[in-house]
């Protein structure tokens, strides 16, 4: 007698509940669209750099319009505000201080030293026995800080941190010789490119980690509902 066929629709409705549990992870670390925002205004830097003759002041008023146009269309889409300042102000500090110090590449220097902090909070967050991706992950499958009492869950979210951290460091490593040797378009490139591309990778596996030891990534209240209607 062969198996039963595996029903179709089951298959389709697991395709979407992972495809929806990727897209919780994504938005609890700032949503792509902020992710993908906070590499324009480095293109843009870049691009009326050239085009005006390496006006630096131009430049980076061009690149801070920008900057104030995607923080005030996230606030009319009715985003987050925290993201849509954040934003605008790291574009305006970069603004700053590439104008201050007459050097274009500083425009990314800010960003380099949000990608080495984070990469030491991360790791900092790991040998203290909280890593981060605990936190931010545990209030959003109902955790809370629950999971610190279980030295499995410890493990995990401290394996996955350490992703994060690989990440950061993966940024700094390709961008900071860029940096010193002044390749300002292979720079505002580099940092377009491992962007969204390498974050949306960090996140697939930290999914996919969390998956295989039996996370449900969708938010409490679904759950809860799912298991009234059951």
């Amino acid at each position: 007698m062969t198996a039963e066929a595996a029903d179709p629709r089951e298959e389709i409705k697991e395709v979407e509940l992972d495809r929806e549990q990727e897209v919780n992870l994504l938005e609890e670390l700032g949503g792509p669209q902020g992710i993908a925002d906070s590499s324009l205004p480095g293109l843009a830097f870049v691009i009326g750099y050239t085009a005006t003759g390496q006006n630096l002041s131009l430049a980076a008023i061009i690149a801070v319009g920008l900057g104030a146009l995607i923080g005030a269309v996230r606030v009319v889409r009715g985003e987050p505000v925290k993201y849509a300042i954040g934003g605008f102000f790291g574009v305006a500090l970069a603004g700053f201080i590439a104008t201050r110090t007459g050097r274009a590449e500083n425009f990314f220097l800010p960003g380099l030293f949000l990608n080495g902090g984070w990469a030491l909070l991360y790791a900092a967050s790991i040998a203290v026995r909280w890593p981060l991706m605990g936190v931010l992950i545990g209030p959003l499958i109902g955790e809370g800080t629950s999971w610190r009492q279980d030295p499995a869950r410890v493990r995990l979210f401290s394996r996955i941190s350490w992703v994060w951290v690989g990440t950061f460091l993966l940024r700094l490593v390709v961008q900071l010789p860029l940096y010193f040797s002044g390749a300002l378009v292979a720079l505002g490139v580099a940092k377009a490119a491992m962007g969204l591309p390498v974050f949306a990778v960090a996140i697939w596996i930290s999914y996919l980690m969390m998956k295989a030891a039996g996370i449900d990534l969708r938010p409490a209240a679904e759950r809860e509902s799912e298991t009234a209607d059951g």
